[in-house]
């Protein structure tokens, strides 16, 4: 499947806009596990191969587990993760799945147990920039593994 159109250089300043916000989201005090899982996790939900492809073996050069992986399509039954991954995930699919009824104090309250307000602040704008990405690769089917030498992920050796 050929890339459908060179986004990154019709719209190099947007382009340019969400990667500067990617290099901010790299300074954050949120854990870069928790960061790779919620990046997963969404570009599941959003079906997004390019995505999925990219932040799995980001995490696994992280040293994230396969097994890890593999139940994180089930992470309200699994037990591999900790109280506040999963807050972090149900965070993120809230956000990616908002329905009419929004986000609830409830869950809000939940998410704020476990992140700081700057955390929650940044674990967001995280969730919102790779539903962005996500739908740049939807839309133009970017080619999964075509960053792996860019992004130092061909080295793992997944492929």
């Amino acid at each position: 499947m050929a890339i459908r159109l060179n986004y990154p250089k019709l719209s190099s300043e947007s382009y340019g806009a969400i990667i500067a916000l990617e290099k901010t989201l790299a300074e954050s005090p949120v854990e870069r596990s928790i960061i790779e899982l919620v990046k997963i996790r969404v570009s599941q939900l959003n079906g997004c191969l390019f995505c999925l492809d990219l932040h799995v073996k980001e995490a696994r050069t992280l040293g994230e587990r396969e097994l890890r992986l593999y139940h994180l399509g089930f992470w309200h039954e699994s037990k591999l993760f900790t109280e506040k991954e999963k807050a972090a995930l149900e965070w993120a699919e809230l956000l990616t799945k908002i329905s009419t009824r929004g986000v609830e104090d409830k869950d809000f309250e939940k998410a704020r147990t476990f992140f700081s307000e700057k955390e929650l602040s940044d674990l967001t704008f995280a969730i919102g920039t790779i539903n962005m990405w996500n739908r740049l690769g939807v839309a133009f089917r970017n080619e999964p593994g075509s960053l792996d030498q860019i992004k130092g992920v061909n080295k793992i050796g997944l492929v």
